[in-house]
């Protein structure tokens, strides 16, 4: 029975060279001589640091520009609050989303069962694996997450005959 998984997965080595690159453009940016603006990442968490809240605002647009530059879509950041550390510093954690949420993954197989395409999704951990009898039926499916959930860039794997 020919089916697919739908998932979400970020290069993380694409991630940490975007990261690693957005720092080295922070370091040396002379409206960032002598300030705290930094970056650190540690596996899917990266927290920007900084001044003033403007400033983390600066480093975050430095830390987007170079995502998309390295073509990691910048769906996957998770923005947080920005808070006060100490003194006059300011932080913001951004998390890298991996894996389908329980509440999403939901939410892709009711829309698949409201389609009426003659094809099944079931949730199995992080991801939806997609199921039908003709492979048209799941390019179909896969056409229609494309246009229905665009808060996430969902990717398809596994496809099989």
């Amino acid at each position: 029975m020919p089916s697919f998984d739908t998932v979400l997965e970020p290069d993380l080595v694409e991630v940490r060279n975007a990261v690693d690159q957005a720092n080295k453009e922070v370091g040396t940016r002379f409206d960032f001589k002598g300030s705290s603006a930094k970056i650190e990442h540690k596996d899917k968490e990266i927290t920007l640091y900084g001044d003033s809240d403007f400033q983390v605002g600066q480093v975050r647009d430095v830390l987007t520009a170079k995502m998309t530059k390295r073509q990691v879509d910048v769906r996957f950041l998770d923005f947080g609050d920005i808070e006060k550390i100490g003194g006059d510093k300011v932080k913001q954690l951004v998390k890298v989303k991996a894996g389908i949420e329980a509440e999403l993954a939901k939410k892709i197989v009711k829309l698949i069962k409201d389609s009426k395409l003659k094809v099944s999704a079931s949730i199995q951990g992080d991801t939806v694996r997609v199921q039908g009898a003709k492979r048209d039926d799941l390019q179909a499916a896969i056409a229609l997450m494309r246009k229905d959930i665009t808060e996430v860039p969902l990717s398809f794997n596994n496809f099989r005959d």
